[in-house]
């Protein structure tokens, strides 16, 4: 499970840094195209539960964890927040 989380924080950085430069405009772009593409996720899973490797858990937890809970329940996630932030 630790090879596996190193290897998504390693994978994760890159795109990471890619934002970096870009202006708010692409950024808004980029979150609105993946809004609508988890919207896309959620009407073909049609209630289906999502299965998380551990250390996809741990990378998701590690992100999300710095934002307060009313933040965390307006975003649209493949979990339920409380179940992150456990």
């Amino acid at each position: 499970m630790l090879l596996r989380l190193v290897h998504l924080g390693i994978t994760n950085a890159f795109p990471l840094l890619r934002l970096l430069p870009g202006g708010d405009r692409d950024k808004d772009i980029e979150i609105l195209s993946l809004r609508h593409q988890l919207a896309v996720l959620h009407r073909r899973l049609d209630g289906q539960p999502v299965r998380f490797a551990p250390a996809d858990r741990a990378w998701l937890a590690a992100l999300l964890h710095p934002l307060p809970r009313p933040t965390l329940r307006r975003l649209r996630l493949l979990v339920r927040p409380d179940t992150v932030l456990k």
